[in-house]
């Protein structure tokens, strides 16, 4: 093996080849990078030799040429492709964690296109001709939508809490019921959060009931907080008991140092419980009853870009916004633009027409039923032997909000008489666009509650590849 190794060309033997020449031409790439990307291919070689792995021409051959070759364009077509691609989502599941959340609207993209392109006065006054704060631009949405005397906005609700913690509470204590103790996604607990913040946590109550004395009986001079976590991610029933936010105001009330927060989480603006969709209390009507400070998300039910917002009494917001950590945690400028848009829909009452969160969350059965009929149509129309069904189903909410509520839907069942589920489900996932469908009783299921009528036209066209190449 080590005879054969060393039958390998040489690197400046590979560089008078017409291959190199081609390939660096087509690519468009430098002598330097080329060689560089050679050199890998050449050394994996090497290393599928020592290892007896190598089931290839032999080295001295020009085949062996063509195999390097042709490896180094499958190297280089891997390296320079984009990462990032668009996903059709067709699982039902609106605020997909995995699939990047809310999806942002047309007019709101035509903003962030416009400040991301182009200069801005992200953080300078066009008024008074000086540096300006870049605070300002969806504060005050963010304030006359929930009625906050001040905000601001960080990159995600967890780095909201941490600030928050780290810059009002560091080593003092904060009051958590244990069952409001949760885990977000990717392993992030609200009692590690608290701890790499520096302040610390003081459980009361158990996992199902914490009681309003718990509270009053936990106070003390070390107290600086009394931190409310809403179960958004899960829900427990059955032998229950927990606190109002009314009652924790009084009890923060009575003792002037103790600051009363609420992480919201999943923060609502628009009011889901007029259609009978879950119980998520709007933020208004939480600042409303005298909680000092809130933190939510920008891309859960809001419907805008992945942010952390905080909203509340001036006192503590200025205080964040003066913190170390605000700037480790601010957000950039086509993020701002994105929610200042995100907002204003909401200030004029646009939402459920250019929000599509809220646009997705609250279509009607009627409205998915008859584009169901309609895919339906063009999936027989196809005559490439898929068999399709309808029939009621649920759509999640997802991104760990609501998650009791299920939206009632009607889903597209598909089949093939020859491609397994599987089968079809792999193809549809790897196709151009990329598909992301259910299995259930063997069957592909569709969900287009999650679809607009263009996408739905391409997954047809991608069923048609897949008839056409099997």
């Amino acid at each position: 093996m080590n005879q054969l190794a060393r039958s390998i060309p040489s690197i400046n033997e590979m560089q008078k080849s017409i291959h190199f020449h081609t390939y660096l031409h087509h690519h468009n790439l430098t002598r330097e990078r080329g060689t560089d990307l050679l050199r890998k291919v050449i050394s994996s070689c090497r290393t599928s030799i020592l290892n007896e792995e190598w089931v290839g021409p032999h080295p001295s051959s020009n085949q062996f040429i063509d195999e390097v070759f042709s490896r180094l364009e499958t190297l280089t077509h891997t390296s320079y492709s984009l990462s990032l691609r668009r996903v059709i989502n067709a699982t039902g599941t609106i605020l997909h964690t995995n699939l990047g959340r809310a999806r942002l609207g047309q007019e709101t993209m035509n903003h962030v296109l416009a400040t991301g392109h182009n200069y801005s006065n992200l953080e300078f006054s066009i008024d008074e001709g000086k540096r300006g704060s870049r605070h300002s631009h969806a504060e005050k949405f963010i304030c006359e939508l929930t009625g906050a005397e001040a905000a601001m906005v960080v990159n995600n609700n967890a780095a909201a809490v941490f600030l928050i913690l780290s810059a009002l509470a560091k080593q003092k204590e904060v009051i958590v019921s244990r069952g409001e103790l949760v885990e977000i996604g990717g392993s992030f607990r609200i009692s590690s959060i608290m701890k790499e913040s520096g302040a610390r946590l003081l459980e009361i109550g158990t996992t199902n009931k914490t009681h309003l004395m718990d509270y009053e009986e936990a106070v003390n001079e070390e107290t600086r907080m009394i931190m409310k976590v809403h179960q958004s991610n899960f829900i427990i029933k059955g032998f229950t008991s927990s606190v109002s936010s009314n009652e924790l105001v009084e009890v923060s009330k009575k003792h002037p140092n103790v600051i009363y927060y609420e992480d919201l989480g999943s923060g609502a603006l628009y009011d889901f419980t007029r259609m009978g969709i879950g119980n998520e209390p709007l933020v208004k009507n939480v600042l409303d009853k005298g909680v000092d400070i809130v933190s939510f998300s920008g891309d859960k039910l809001l419907g805008g870009p992945q942010a952390g917002i905080i909203a509340g009494k001036k006192k503590w917001i200025d205080q964040l916004k003066k913190h170390q950590l605000a700037r480790v945690l601010r957000v950039d400028k086509m993020t701002l633009a994105a929610l200042e848009i995100t907002l204003l829909h909401y200030i004029r009452g646009e939402e459920r027409e250019k929000n599509p969160t809220i646009e997705t969350i609250t279509r009607t059965k009627d409205d998915i039923l008859h584009q169901s009929r309609q895919f339906a149509d063009h999936v027989s129309s196809l005559e490439s032997g898929f068999t399709s069904d309808i029939f009621v189903g649920q759509s999640q909410i997802g991104g760990g909000t609501m998650p009791e509520v299920g939206l009632d839907t009607y889903v597209v069942s598909l089949r093939h008489p020859v491609l397994s589920s599987h089968v079809i489900h792999d193809k549809l996932r790897t196709g151009s666009p990329s598909v992301l469908t259910r299995i259930q009783d063997d069957s592909i299921l569709f969900d287009l509650r999650t679809v607009s009528e263009q996408e739905q036209m391409e997954i047809i066209q991608v069923l048609r590849v897949i008839h056409e190449s099997n």
